[in-house]
């Protein structure tokens, strides 16, 4: 069969599932919409959670960096997994302990104060927006190419598809879509990987593969490294970011891991505290899967990329080149016009433009593999970026209708009065998101980067210092907030979109760029979090003895 039927054979079969679940599990409730009814069992809800944390910035766009830029891609490895690691064991059993349906719950809640909620809230849907950007433009990656149209047309479709299963099952309905989605993306990054890794190495292992000997005898990094220097990129295997800006992106990245709203709503699903742990636990592992197996596809799809372009006729290139070409994201300027594809480091010289975020789709078929794996990937790459917005659109959504409607501006709200201003929230929502999706501020993995500074900033100190520091007030987690997003918004405006004076990145301060301030902003809120709270009154009483339930190893269902 041609490539065509199998991608419309296997991303229509994945989309139908998807869609029974969603009409299966329909959510009856609030309690339902925002936590699954707290009845998930923790390895379900640990495969969730990784559908919900691998978006399209970990399955399309974290390889496609790494494959372009090396060593220095190392970043968002480090500071993705190592930031799930600190969210599980820092943050998950204590935020279920709490048992709210929200973060801006519990930021209201533990700091006593509407005001504080609204901040929070204020945060949740910069943080979210900013994600979801990626995950769309994703959708439309992957749609402009595979189901061959525009990618604002491919963001239009995820939209639809996204907000029907949202929509209809909430929380509930999405917990058991992403266990699907799951099960369909890691099947789908994996296939192709060792494939590739018995068709360069011999090694069926992709893990081993990429650190092994390459069929012609060379090692294969070590190839890479050569192809590099011939070519006049910088060596693959070594960094040209600061160790500052290398150590504060990785920062900003685990520590805006921990303060990701949607990730933690996902531990207020299941039944007891011990089996938020547990599901941290396995998500953890399913996590691992892909994440050690990306710098590996990075190093196949760069070397597969280079020989299959560098030096050859335009004319002979093979159809995926064309097809790529056909969507924008990748452009050909022959520029001594002698019909001969010039891939260099030059800038001046070079005659190929490739975008980061094709380099996964187009892997397979660069390595010539069966059309069958190529739309597996393609359902693969839909998945994930489909799993992440929706659970991004429920935080949005959930935000709207119980933190500010149901606990602000109207407590008497029905349950069912609930449901239909969550429904409604969502369907703006997506329409505000698709826009983002159409209009990103930079490719897929750096957006989604952004969104974790966001999170760094603003959520991780007032929740880590909620949980840990009863000392913690009102005014310090409000002053906090507030300083610590407008302190990100700020830097990451100026250097990105050439706000008030923004320049380039010869005038990053102090050489740290927009994915690493971050960290400097956390830090920032962190100092104002304290000092305001030690200059003014003391939380009352019952919040103290709240913070210490918290801590309590108990297990009681709350």
């Amino acid at each position: 069969m041609s490539l065509q039927v199998w991608i419309w054979i296997i991303v229509g079969l994945t989309f139908a599932l998807y869609i029974g679940i969603a009409i299966w599990s329909k959510a009856g409730s609030t309690n339902e919409f925002y936590i699954a009814g707290k009845g998930v069992h923790p390895i379900a809800n640990g495969m969730a959670t990784a559908a919900d944390w691998m978006s399209a910035a970990s399955f399309i766009s974290m390889a496609g960096i790494i494959s372009f830029i090396g060593y220095d891609g190392s970043v968002y490895l480090m500071g993705w997994t190592g930031g799930y690691v600190l969210l599980a064991l820092l943050l998950a059993p204590y935020l279920r302990k709490f048992g709210k349906f929200t973060v801006p719950d519990f930021i209201g809640d533990r700091y006593y104060s509407n005001v504080a909620r609204t901040v929070a809230v204020f945060c949740a849907l910069i943080v979210c927006f900013t994600y979801i950007a990626g995950q769309m433009r994703g959708v439309g990656i992957v749609f402009s190419r595979y189901l061959e149209v525009d990618i604002n047309s491919g963001v239009f479709i995820g939209m639809g598809i996204v907000l029907f299963y949202a929509i209809l099952g909430g929380m509930k309905g999405i917990t058991y879509t992403q266990v699907a989605q799951y099960c369909v993306l890691i099947f789908a990054f994996m296939v192709p990987a060792i494939f590739i890794s018995i068709q360069m190495t011999g090694n069926p292992i992709p893990q081993l593969g990429f650190g092994s000997e390459s069929v012609d005898g060379v090692y294969l990094l070590d190839k890479l490294n050569g192809l590099h220097e011939e070519l006049g990129f910088s060596e693959y295997t070594s960094g040209s970011k600061s160790t500052l800006d290398v150590f504060l992106i990785t920062a900003a990245l685990m520590i805006g891991t921990a303060g990701l709203p949607h990730v933690i709503v996902r531990f207020f699903t299941v039944k007891k505290v011990s089996d938020a742990r547990k599901s941290a636990g396995w998500a953890l592992l399913f996590i691992a899967i892909l994440y050690t197996t990306a710098p590996a596809i990075a190093v196949f799809a760069r070397t597969n990329l280079i020989e299959t372009v560098s030096e050859k006729e335009y004319s002979d290139m093979p159809y995926w080149f064309k097809k790529w070409e056909d969507t924008g994201l990748l452009k050909f300027e022959d520029k001594n016009d002698d019909n001969i594809i010039q891939y260099l480091g030059d800038e001046q010289l070079n005659e190929l433009t490739i975008d980061k975020d094709i380099m996964v789709l187009a892997n397979p078929e660069i390595a010539q593999l069966p059309n069958w794996v190529i739309a597996l990937l393609a359902a693969g790459a839909i998945a994930a970026a489909l799993s992440t917005a929706a659970g991004l659109l429920l935080v949005i959504s959930s935000s709207i209708s119980h933190d500010l409607i149901k606990r602000m501006i109207n407590p008497q709200i029905s349950d069912k009065g609930e449901l239909i201003a969550a429904r409604v929230s969502a369907f703006f929502a997506v329409l505000l998101a698709g826009y983002f999706g159409i209009n990103p501020p930079d490719f897929v993995a750096a957006t989604v980067a952004l969104a974790f500074g966001l999170a760094a900033a603003s959520f991780f100190p007032a929740i880590v210092l909620g949980i840990f520091y009863k000392k913690m007030n009102k005014e310090g987690a409000i002053a906090g907030m507030l300083v610590g997003i407008l302190s990100m918004l700020f830097y990451m405006t100026k250097f990105k979109f050439g706000w008030f004076g923004g320049g380039s990145s010869e005038d990053w301060w102090f050489g740290v760029s927009p994915e690493g301030f971050g960290t400097i902003a956390m830090v920032i809120n962190l100092v104002v979090s304290i000092t305001v709270s030690n200059f003014t009154p003391s939380p009352p009483e019952k919040i103290i003895k709240l913070v210490e339930n918290i801590r309590l190893p108990s297990d009681e269902d709350v």
